[in-house]
């Protein structure tokens, strides 16, 4: 097996390419931010499962509740589930433009900082590889 062909190495690879276009559509967001009738846009976070691949309809993020003591309470009717969707609603300037600079300057921020953080992961998982190996 190729050191290419490692899961995690495919999937931190995939989660680096979503970085740098939501990046591309971010900054095409802001450019635009003066654009009549502009409708800012986003991408939505792939779901990667073994190799790399997205995921369709994979569950994102929703934990049970426990019950670690018998003295807690349970839940009637099933688990009680959160919105997952917090984006509140947008407001539009009267020329049609519905981009708010400071929403989308923040996104770029997360997003340069999660980049930042599955790049680290890359390389280092790499230098653990390349220690391994012996060649380091």
């Amino acid at each position: 097996m190729a050191i290419n062909d490692l899961p995690v190495l495919s999937m931190l690879r995939a989660k680096m390419q979503w970085h740098q276009e939501r990046q591309r559509v971010l900054a095409e967001n802001i450019a635009n931010s003066d654009t009549p009738n502009f409708r800012p846009r986003d991408l939505v976070e792939p779901k990667l499962g073994p190799g790399g691949v997205n995921v369709a309809g994979a569950a994102g993020g929703t934990l049970p509740m426990m019950r670690t003591s018998a003295t807690h309470m349970t839940v009637a009717g099933g688990a009680p589930s959160f919105p997952l969707d917090r984006k509140g609603g947008y407001e539009t300037r009267p020329a049609g433009n519905a981009v708010n600079l400071e929403d989308e300057m923040l996104k770029v921020s997360a997003n340069q900082m999660d980049y930042a953080a599955v790049t680290t992961l890359y390389s280092r998982s790499l230098n653990l590889l390349k220690t391994a190996i012996g060649k380091r």
